[in-house]
Formats: structure tokens, sequence, C-alpha cells
């Protein structure tokens, strides 16, 4: 039996899209993708999830009203559709203690930098990459690793480097880090992941 993945997203989803990617090329053999969340209703990554046949939900903290609202919205959501796996893939919005412990690594998150460089609070998006330049660091990179109630602070399971050029701006190193580093690492982790989880049945 199949580890039920659940993809987390906000933005334009192209983790998201390499996750499917990969799954349609066999290479999640043990995981299968069974829905989408976003806690942004305009995310990009929703059509995505409706191109590739995938349930997609919207959950957002504004319409919850609170953070435990949003996160008892949410549990309730993975609970109904059986899912195993979480994974974050440009998911903008910090998870409490009280909801990540009920899921003990079962929670990834793909993060932009080599950690510990350049992660914890404020270190999103571009804003890694400004800082990677801004501190002139040869080598960055992507980390896949657990979540826990520390911003970006879980066990880490996989981590790939890639050059920082002299030329580069924010966005070329951004998509740079993706091609090279980002969409290789996340579906190798939701591999390794699934396939734990399925033999442990």
């Amino acid at each position: 039996m199949k580890t039920r993945i659940a993809v987390l997203v906000s933005g334009g989803g192209t983790n998201l899209q390499a996750l499917i990617d990969a799954e349609l090329r066999g290479e999640i053999p043990h995981g299968e993708i069974v829905m989408v969340v976003s806690n942004n209703s305009g995310a990009y990554a929703l059509e995505r999830a409706r191109q590739a046949g995938i349930p997609a939900a919207v959950v957002s903290k504004k319409e919850c009203g609170s953070q435990a609202a949003f996160e008892a919205r949410l549990q309730g959501i993975l609970e109904i559709n059986g899912v195993d796996l979480v994974i974050l893939a440009g998911f903008m919005s910090i998870l409490s203690e009280g909801f990540t412990k009920k899921w003990p690594n079962r929670i990834l998150n793909i993060h932009p930098s080599l950690i510990p460089a350049f992660c914890g609070e404020g270190f999103y998006g571009l804003h890694v990459h400004e800082a990677a330049l801004e501190r002139g660091v040869k080598l960055t990179g992507a980390t896949v690793h657990f979540v826990n109630e520390i911003a970006d602070g879980g066990p880490i399971l996989l981590q790939k480097a890639v050059e920082v050029l002299p030329d580069d701006t924010p966005e070329t190193l951004q998509r740079r880090v993706m091609e090279q580093a980002e969409w290789q690492l996340l579906p190798q982790a939701a591999e390794m992941v699934s396939r734990q989880i399925a033999e442990n049945r």
C-alpha cells in the first residue's frame, strides 16, 4: 500500500510540479500525491493540481480566524483523506508545536539554503538568496528537513550544494537552486520517507 502524500503550497507550485513529474516518471514508487492544500486561493499551484487531476483544498488562516482554528481545519482535511506524509512545498505559514507534534517525522520541508546558513524566521523565498549574495558565499544550495516546532530546525534529511556565480542576482540564484537542487532533492526525500512509512506499516 502506497504512502498517501499531501503537498501544502502557497504560490506558484514549482516544487509541487517537480513532485508530480517525478511521480509520473515512477521515481516515487512508494508514495502517491493524494491531495494539495493551499492557504492562498490565488495560488497557481492549485491550477497545477487541477491539471494533474489531484484533489485540492484551500484553508486560509484569515477565514479561520485564528492559528488554532486554521490548524484544526488543516488537520481535519488531512485525516479525512488518510494522509500519511505532509510535504511543505513553498508553504508560507509556520505550523505550531501543537500541530507538528501530531506528525513526528511525517512533515518534510524544502529550504533554499544549506541549513544552518540563512535559515529560521524571516528567511524565505528571495530573502534567502539576497542574504547569500550579501554575505558573499561561494556555495549555497537546498536542504530537505523534517519539520518540528523550530523554524527550519528539524533533522536534516538531504542537502545539495549549488555554486554562486559572480554575476548572480537573487532571481538567477533562486532559479539555479531550484533547478539544480530543490527539484531533485524533494522527490528523493519523498520516496525515502514514503518507503520508510510503507515498510513500517
